[in-house]
């Protein structure tokens, strides 16, 4: 979304988890909680809000890609904050 071209995206982890008798096939993305949503609106446009944007705008193309990709081959995509691993 910021440069127009196409990108590569490494997915942290791809687990497969044996659930039922069936294996199911996982793929983990680890992010700190702050970059999983979006930055609020703020009245003064600041270097750091501009980043926050950008990294915001980069994470939201890459899941929805990977959440896409893994729908097509019935795969899970979880994106993992420091609340499910502990700080």
């Amino acid at each position: 979304p910021i440069d127009g071209k196409m990108h590569k995206y490494y997915p942290d982890f791809l687990i497969k988890v044996n659930r039922k008798g069936k294996t199911q096939t996982v793929v983990i993305e680890v992010k700190p909680k702050r970059e999983t949503k979006a930055p609020k609106k703020r009245k003064k446009i600041t270097p750091r809000y501009l980043q926050e944007m950008k990294t915001w705008s980069i994470n939201e193309a890459k899941w929805k890609y990977a959440e896409d990709f893994c729908k097509e081959r019935k795969w899970e995509f979880k994106i993992v904050t420091e609340d499910q691993v502990g700080k």
